[in-house]
């Protein structure tokens, strides 16, 4: 399986980041061929004290490697990249990774 993770910083505006994240990015993000999962998980702390480095993990999971590169080509993800970037550019980090069961 291949997970792509959005790491979000905290947004300046949190109210407005949310309803846009819940009322368009999300949405769109659906949209993705292939997609088979997209779990967001709010971040409430830093486990070893201080101020936490992310606010919103978001990941988007895929059954294998041909599916995430089809997704990645396709114009769905081409509107899902301009949306990210209204609303998130500089406070985004976008990650690919393989699960591994152990």
């Amino acid at each position: 399986m291949v997970k792509l993770v959005a790491l979000y910083e905290k947004p300046d505006d949190e109210q407005a980041f949310w309803e846009h994240y819940e009322k368009v990015h999300a949405p769109l993000t659906r949209e993705l061929p292939g997609l088979q999962d997209l779990e967001l998980l709010r971040v409430t702390a830093d486990a070893f004290g201080g101020e936490a480095p992310f606010y919103l993990v978001a990941t988007m999971s895929f059954a294998d490697e041909e599916a995430f590169k089809a997704a990645m080509r396709s114009d769905e993800n081409k509107r899902l990249g301009k949306d990210l970037m209204s609303f998130a550019k500089g406070k985004v980090k976008v990650l690919v990774t393989e699960t591994h069961a152990v």
